[in-house]
């Protein structure tokens, strides 16, 4: 049997990637499958802080039937790559929601690649991404969304934005849809862009210190994205270890 092939940056999916990491650990894992039967509902949660220089792969195929819901929360730190991707089939009337943030710094390539196929009527998804990105760091989001001919009715939102800390750092931002069915309601955004100086200068006008006025503003950019964590336990636990990462960036910033 031949060994599968490297990916390259030629495929769609790993354009942007960092394959000379990925080689370390390939063939990849074989994904997660989740299914939420009908009717059903499902919360799943992932925080991928790999060690430094580490590489980290997740993959997971989803499939949730007529009238299920399937509520996904990520954040993506850890690692010299940090790869999660998302293979998702919706039913009819069914749900998926993916709110996930990517924080990265160094020399660290962060990604979430995600699938959604509405395969029929009534579904809706929603994806929110956030990511803050300092240094040489790269951050990907490459999200295709098929509506099927007979998925009349579907609802789907992807809404995507980068905060870059320097000029150095990279986000690559691909939302695509691809439409068959004639009455949907599609819609995705997508903006890159920096810290508002007027913002930062208000706030050293009012005494606060430059490092600190810079981690409130990228704590309140990803606001939002972990408050439907159901368990407050967890919850708290992913609002740590994102405000950890965004202080170790802050911090070498500052000391720069």
């Amino acid at each position: 049997m031949n060994a599968l092939a490297l990916p390259t940056r030629r495929q769609e999916d790993w354009r942007y990637s960092d394959v000379e990491a990925v080689a370390g650990i390939w063939p990849l894992p074989a994904p997660t499958v989740i299914t939420v039967e009908a009717g059903a509902q499902s919360a799943h949660l992932l925080l991928q802080d790999a060690a430094d220089g580490a590489v980290a792969a997740h993959d997971y195929e989803i499939s949730v039937a007529e009238g299920g819901r399937c509520i996904f929360h990520l954040l993506n730190i850890g690692g010299r790559l940090g790869r999660v991707t998302f293979r998702v089939t919706l039913g009819k009337g069914a749900h998926f929601g993916l709110y996930g943030a990517m924080i990265g710094g160094g020399d660290q390539t962060l990604e979430i690649v995600t699938s959604v196929t509405h395969a029929q009527a009534d579904g809706t998804s929603e994806q929110l991404i956030r990511s803050i990105l300092g240094e040489k760091a790269v951050g990907n989001y490459l999200g295709r969304i098929e509506v099927a001919r007979d998925a009349q009715k579907t609802d789907a939102v992807q809404s995507v934005k980068a905060m870059l800390l320097d000029r150095t750092a990279t986000a690559n931002a691909k939302p695509e849809l691809e439409i068959y069915a004639d009455d949907v309601k599609c819609a995705h955004g997508c903006a890159i862009g920096e810290l508002d100086k007027q913002a930062l200068f208000y706030m050293a006008s009012r005494g606060m210190d430059p490092a600190a006025a810079r981690s409130l503003l990228l704590q309140a950019f990803v606001a939002g994205v972990f408050d439907d964590i159901a368990d407050e336990a967890e919850r708290e636990r992913f609002e740590a270890a994102a405000l950890a990462k965004l202080e170790a960036l802050v911090g070498r910033e500052s000391a720069a």
